[in-house]
């Protein structure tokens, strides 16, 4: 249009009602090998996290220099559509178990923390869960919680609340129920350098996921 009317480049965005930096615009090549290697990897080691929890993890390891790229939740999402790595619920099928990896026993107190859920009813038939927070070494019970619902923010706020009379351990060993993978137990976890020891699927769901 330009070249034809003979307009500027002012001129000709104004009449097309263009901003002048789209017109400007030329797509840069990015190198995704690196990413990519990645984020199959993480997908792998974390089979029930959707891509927002993926960006979290890589924009960690941005902040703590291990990593080069810098990317943002879009990025992480096609990426993540491209590879086929959204995970898919069916009924009929469960996702392989990865091998286990021995669990190294503690040798001090609160140096390991588990915690597991177990259900009952009350006389009129009503279902309620208790929380079991155990010392790994000393094999004490810190805290039981029970209550009819304990989501993944009271899961938290009791852990915090036994940190600050015990202080923080370690590590935690915990399984992949869905308080057990809340974003706010890996936010508390990370902001107090706790490793989060993760035994296995829980036994009541069924992932399946597409490669």
């Amino acid at each position: 249009m330009r070249e034809e009317a003979r307009l500027s480049e002012r001129r000709a965005c104004g009449l097309l009602r263009m901003h002048r930096g789209s017109c400007r615009y030329r797509r840069r090549e990015r190198n995704d090998a690196a990413l990519r290697t990645r984020l199959r990897e993480i997908a792998g080691e974390r089979p029930r996290f959707g891509y927002r929890r993926v960006h979290e993890m890589l924009r960690r390891e941005q902040e703590n220099g291990t990593a080069k790229w810098v990317v943002n939740h879009k990025r992480v999402y096609r990426i993540y559509r491209e590879e086929g790595l959204a995970v898919r619920r069916k009924k009929c099928k469960r996702f392989r178990a990865a091998a286990r990896v021995p669990l190294v026993l503690p040798t001090r107190e609160d140096q390991l923390w588990t915690m597991d859920f177990t259900r009952d009813s009350l006389a009129s038939g009503r279902p309620f869960r208790t929380l079991n927070l155990m010392d790994g070494f000393t094999r004490e019970a810190p805290r039981i919680e029970v209550d009819t619902s304990l989501p993944g923010s009271r899961v938290v706020r009791m852990l915090e609340e036994v940190a600050q009379e015990r202080g923080y351990p370690e590590a935690m060993q915990v399984d992949n129920g869905p308080e057990f993978i809340s974003q706010a137990e890996d936010q508390w976890a990370y902001a107090h350098g706790v490793a989060l020891n993760r035994a296995g699927p829980a036994g009541a769901e069924c992932v399946h996921r597409k490669f």
